[in-house]
């Protein structure tokens, strides 16, 4: 039997991951959390085989979260699940560490599969993006400007993009105005735009937002 725990700050979600591994024999949900302390803490005393987990958490980031987890229970394979598009932030989560990246919208797909891999000691990679890495690796790629950005720095490109002001994503992140002014002004030098309406004709370009 494998036992999961799944991190989301929306029950919702959580309720529709729960639903799909019911169908599952070999499957069971033995802890939920929904911000980045519940998390650690389910980990800490939850016996768990895999750990289903949000990109994007109260507290911090799914990479985050990740890091820590990695350091407790380092043979324990986490499984990044998240409503950003799949090239847009899959690779630096396997680079992190993950056992693999499924988006919500194909997660009634993906998911028990991904699961098993995990378990088996696998990444998981959808088929998508095996081809894009496929594709990198024969073309010699350096990669696309915003696969540079950091976690945080991605994450206010994402909002700044999705129309959100510097004000409110402040207070999302729990950060100052200043910081986040100054977030906006290297993540546009790394993206090479001018201005945050540049900025989202290049998100929409590559997909990072619809």
């Amino acid at each position: 039997m494998t036992n999961i725990i799944i991190a989301d700050d929306h029950a919702v979600v959580r309720q529709g991951v729960k639903q799909i591994l019911l169908a599952e024999a070999d499957m069971r949900v033995v802890g939920e959390a929904a911000n980045f302390g519940e998390t650690l803490q389910a980990v800490h005393d939850i016996d768990w085989d895999v750990l289903i987990l949000d990109y994007s958490m109260p507290g911090g980031n799914g990479l985050q979260i990740l890091k820590k987890i990695q350091k407790s229970h380092p043979k324990r394979p986490v499984l990044i699940l998240s409503m950003h598009p799949e090239e847009a932030i899959a690779i630096s989560a396997l680079r992190a560490g993950a056992a693999g990246y499924i988006s919500k919208e194909s997660a009634s797909e993906e998911l028990t599969v991904a699961i098993r891999k995990a378990v088996s000691g696998k990444k998981y990679v959808s088929a998508s993006l095996a081809q894009k890495l496929a594709l990198e690796l024969e073309e010699g790629s350096k990669g696309l400007p915003h696969e540079s950005l950091s976690d945080r720095e991605y994450r206010v490109m994402w909002m700044l993009a999705s129309g959100k002001s510097i004000t409110h994503i402040a207070e999302e992140l729990s950060l100052s105005p200043n910081t986040v002014s100054t977030y906006r002004i290297r993540i546009l030098k790394k993206l090479k735009v001018g201005n945050n309406a540049d900025l989202v004709r290049y998100a929409i370009k590559h997909g990072l937002v619809e």
